[in-house]
């Protein structure tokens, strides 16, 4: 009796910390698989010589598609795709500026404006939207076409050395 009341406590302290836990992963999964895909239409439109564009769709999915025609593959076609089932389904993503969801990238890797002239993002920022509180991450995509992961948390600023993980 007393090794199953043993064990009801430690596992009423744990599932707090697990769920914790799983939120932070998810929230990781999201952002890593973002910034992968970026990575990924990136090198396809410097590989194809051609402008690819990367679309962010409803939570953390995204469609990588040829602008231009490349190769055998005609303008249009979806060169991958990830679903936000995909690992991180109570992630919520949050983009700057509020509207923008494509990124076209040019033979040369560097952002272009889009077909339909609308802007590009600059940041995406990930949160959980089960448990609130929790460690955010940002991809920030520069100019030239680069994607970073970082922390947005101000307090890895005041830092002495600033930690690594920020944003700048």
């Amino acid at each position: 009796m007393v090794a199953i009341t043993i064990f009801g406590i430690a596992l009423a302290l744990g599932i707090p910390n697990y769920k914790t836990w799983v939120q932070n992963t998810q929230i990781r999964n999201a952002a890593e698989s973002i910034q992968n895909g970026i990575q990924r239409a990136r090198g396809e439109a410097v590989k194809c010589n051609a402008n690819v564009a990367f679309t962010l769709g409803a939570s953390s999915s995204w469609t990588i598609t040829h602008v231009n025609a490349c190769g055998i593959l005609p303008a249009g076609d979806t060169l991958e795709s990830r679903s936000s089932n995909e690992g991180s389904k109570s992630v919520t993503v949050a983009v700057t500026p509020a509207a923008a969801t494509t990124i076209t990238f040019s033979n040369l890797g560097t952002v272009v404006a889009n077909a339909d002239a609308s802007a590009a993002p600059t940041q995406v920022d990930f949160d959980s939207a089960v448990v609130p509180n929790l460690r955010k991450l940002r991809v920030a995509i520069g100019l030239g076409g680069n994607a970073r992961l970082c922390d947005p948390d101000p307090t890895l600023v005041a830092k002495d050395p600033p930690d690594p993980r920020r944003c700048y």
